[in-house]
């Protein structure tokens, strides 16, 4: 890709010519991309620059860059190394004095980066450039400790929402690449003296000097390579009621995806008056989120979903009985089960709870039986298999939201 043409500053000229590199990778591959032809575009300028009497190089710049998903140390690996191989093959058909070559530190295209989500239409670009341009790279106590940096920054706005957008669009423009900055002016207007170098402008690499001066003391900050993390607790109202207590737990996924497990268990009874209330089993669902809530936070707003149940039950009140699954079995013996859609809305209530409305419609099958207690025995008096079509999941759930960024203070769009 080719970043800059010759652009007049003065009597002084600049080209910027960015070669690409595979992913992880530093080997310099002529059959990569546009590779060959921006090689090609590198050398035959330099021959003509120095072919022409009238000019004279005054500073030829090699730089490497990669993207910002990866660690430190194998991002200021990658970026050296593949700087170096560009070096290499320029100045392998090139003659080039070590006197007016340079090589800048930095290996983060933030300030590509930026360009990039400017000209963008992505969601709360504002927000992102304002982090991109203003927040320093790395933060430091006065202990040398690394203690915030612009990565984190990035990771966090719109709850992931903005880093996974970038890495999907932007990200493959400003990784894999070196940069060669070549600057040239007319020979009439070199004053006799030393020439004094200007740090080069260079559009990939942003503000990482001070990175270079503490490297050995980064360690790493595994939380700011990950995708962030968001859960919740909760429990159905409804189940409490009847006096089934329940537990369940769900996971946010990423880009409003989530799944949510729930399992209840109440094993009550009165053997004189041969009143039973059992019932126990679980339930799985997968849920869509959308709406304006859900795009401000996780597990927030309106959703539907899939979901498939499993449960068995014993239900008697002092006449006849109903039995679900195979009698004196477990929850695996021919155990009732139901699979539906369902929708729901999540309401905010407090900092850190919200009240989750849910109904299910779907279909309910398997085994039942019919019974009568008599004389401390229990009579079987029939068996059928059940098939209804209808409401098979019903919940007012309250949900407690678990993890530090997972708040409803928190505004902003997710991953």
């Amino acid at each position: 890709m080719l970043l800059g043409c010759i652009q007049a500053f003065g009597q002084e000229s600049r080209k910027e010519v960015c070669i690409g590199f595979p992913v992880g990778n530093s080997t310099l591959d002529t059959a990569y991309g546009d590779n060959a032809t921006r090689l090609s575009e590198v050398v035959s300028f330099l021959e003509s620059v120095k072919k022409d009497s009238t000019l004279e190089l005054v500073e030829v710049s090699f730089c490497g860059s990669a993207s910002p998903e990866g660690g430190f140390a194998i991002n200021k690996e990658l970026a050296e190394k593949r700087r170096n191989s560009l070096e290499r093959y320029v100045r392998e058909r090139i003659s080039l004095p070590d006197g007016i070559i340079s090589r800048p530190e930095g290996f983060i295209a933030w300030e590509r980066l930026a360009e990039l989500v400017e000209v963008s239409d992505m969601p709360h670009k504002e927000e992102a450039v304002d982090v991109l341009r203003n927040v320093p790279e790395f933060t430091y106590n006065n202990k040398g400790v690394l203690v915030d940096s612009r990565k984190k920054h990035l990771m966090e706005l719109q709850y992931g929402r903005t880093w996974h957008y970038m890495h999907k669009h932007f990200f493959d423009q400003i990784r894999n690449a070196s940069v060669i900055l070549v600057t040239i002016r007319q020979k009439p207007i070199i004053e006799e003296k030393p020439v004094v170098k200007e740090d080069p402008v260079v559009p990939t690499p942003a503000d990482t000097t001070s990175v270079v001066e503490k490297a050995d003391k980064v360690v790493t900050v595994p939380a700011e390579t990950s995708t962030p993390f968001y859960m919740a607790l909760k429990t159905n109202m409804l189940y409490d009621v009847l006096a089934v207590p329940n537990i369940g737990v769900e996971f946010y996924l990423g880009k409003n995806w989530s799944i949510s497990g729930n399992w209840m268990y109440g094993w009550w009874k009165k053997n004189s008056n041969h009143r039973y209330w059992r019932i126990y089993g679980g339930d799985i669902a997968v849920r869509k989120w959308f709406g304006k809530k859900a795009n401000e936070k996780p597990l927030t707003g309106h959703h539907v979903g899939v979901y498939g149940q499993v449960f068995t039950y014993d239900f008697e009140w002092g006449g006849k009985g109903y039995m679900g699954g195979e009698p004196g079995g477990t929850l695996w013996d021919k155990t009732n089960y139901a699979a539906g859609v369902e929708y729901g809305y999540s309401l905010p209530v407090t900092n850190r709870l919200n009240i989750d409305f849910t109904l299910g419609v779907g279909y309910w099958g398997g085994k039942y039986y019919e019974y009568t207690p008599l004389d401390g025995h229990y009579v079987w008096k029939a068996t059928k298999n059940r098939h209804w079509f209808g409401p098979t999941k019903a919940e007012i759930s309250l949900v407690w939201l678990i993890r530090r960024s997972n708040s409803n203070n928190k505004k902003g769009g997710v991953k």
